[in-house]
């Protein structure tokens, strides 16, 4: 973990986001103090891979039939 002071980290924040990324931990501090750490943010959104649940869900014909009308009104 690398302790650099804000205006070092102002001079040299490409390459800090780069280290960053690479999966290293950044503090940046006000004089001596550690105030911020600076990380990577993870990637939320997976690796989704189209057709993958292929085969294993099943939508029967009922699915495309309109709803009774006491549950209709429900959604009114």
């Amino acid at each position: 973990m690398e302790t650099i002071t804000i205006h070092k980290a102002k001079t040299q924040l490409s390459r800090l986001i780069e280290k960053a990324c690479r999966g290293e931990e950044i503090v940046i501090a006000r004089g001596s103090k550690p105030v911020v750490r600076l990380v990577a943010i993870e990637d939320s959104r997976g690796n989704r891979k189209p057709g993958a649940l292929k085969g294993k869900i099943h939508v029967g014909p009922e699915f495309f039939e309109p709803l009774p009308p006491d549950e209709l009104e429900r959604w009114e």
